[in-house]
């Protein structure tokens, strides 16, 4: 999870109901629309035919919409007669979605118009109504997960250090569309709080499962989840409970505050686009280490080494990895570059 500035390719999942989207070759900024549809719910029934007073085969002549079509609530579908006149209006806003052997129409209530943004400055390389793929050039930092949708505004400095806890009294409505760079812990009420604010993600060390529950709900995981509707979007960088940035990580990222960035959910990445000399990437990454009480994470600065296997005061041998302050289980402890899933 080091700063590189590379290029990077960014896969944008798109829902059913696709309508609109950009076609290959086409240049795009982040936060630009690369694609928008519309999610339709279960059908309604409407009489048709019997409402009218013709025959099923007879209904087509009638028709003021034809089948396929989308429609505002109000809208007349059919009409037959002038003085005595007969018609078949829509009950809500929707999709003519078939036409009936008995002549009665099938209409599909629009539930959502989504649209979904780019994520990097770059060339749309991929185009199908699966998928959008942008690729592009910018400066990478790779969290350990990313919730709510894909986020892109400027780069705020919000805390002191990188040990800071984010404080609510820090977010009012002037960070309104910005990324917030917090330290080394977001609680639930900050989280809320920005997002009440209309601010556009938050870039953390860590965040409290029992948060994470609170904003996301009960079934919020420790794995990376792209969500539509109305929710916070935030970066965990290190992990959960509590962690303080190492150095490496914080200082670039304070250093990019007023940067245009965004957040790929999807992949719990962060890009900077920023020049490719704005900050200067560590060659050296710390690993990270679970605390004793496995309750927060934190970066081994110092030399440290495998030390085969230990026998700890819980009596169990595992293999270890010897710090200063003694050895620790290996698997407690994960290289900050690290694919995500590994050891």
């Amino acid at each position: 999870m080091s700063w590189r500035f590379a290029e990077q390719s960014a896969d944008h999942l798109l829902p059913l109901g696709v309508t609109e989207r950009m076609p290959e070759g086409q240049r795009v900024a982040a936060g630009d629309v690369i694609a928008s549809g519309t999610t339709y719910g279960s059908p309604v029934r409407l009489a048709g035919a019997r409402r009218l007073g013709v025959t099923p085969d007879d209904l087509g002549r009638v028709l003021r919409v034809a089948p396929g079509a989308e429609i505002e609530r109000g809208a007349i579908i059919a009409r037959t007669g002038r003085r005595f006149a007969r018609a078949v209006t829509a009950p809500v806003d929707g999709r003519i979605a078939h036409v009936r052997a008995d002549g009665d129409l099938e209409l599909a209530p629009v539930v959502e118009r989504w649209s979904v943004r780019a994520t990097l400055d770059g060339i749309v390389t991929a185009s199908t109504d699966s998928l959008v793929t942008v690729e592009g050039g910018a400066w990478t930092l790779q969290g350990i997960a990313a919730y709510g949708r894909d986020a892109v505004g400027e780069l705020a400095l919000s805390v002191s250090g990188p040990a800071d806890e984010l404080q609510p009294s820090r977010i009012d409505v002037r960070l309104r569309d910005r990324i917030l760079i917090g330290g080394g812990r977001s609680g639930a009420e900050a989280i809320t709080r920005a997002h009440a604010c209309g601010v556009a993600a938050v870039v953390t060390g860590a965040v409290p499962a029992a948060g994470l529950r609170v904003v996301f709900g009960e079934d919020a995981s420790a794995r990376s989840t792209s969500l539509r509707g109305d929710v916070p979007t935030v970066l965990c960088l290190v992990g959960f409970g509590g962690a303080q940035l190492p150095p490496a990580i914080f200082a670039p990222l304070a250093a990019l505050a007023g940067a245009r960035a965004a957040i790929h959910t999807a992949s719990a990445r962060l890009f900077v686009f920023a020049a490719p000399n704005a900050i200067e990437a560590a060659r050296v990454i710390p690993s990270l280490a679970l605390v004793a009480d496995w309750g927060a994470v934190r970066s081994l600065d110092g030399p440290a080494a495998q030390a085969g296997e230990v026998t700890f005061a819980s009596e169990v041998v595992a293999p270890a990895v010897r710090v200063s302050d003694g050895p620790m289980p290996a698997a407690n402890v994960r290289a900050f570059d690290a694919p995500r899933g590994g050891p």
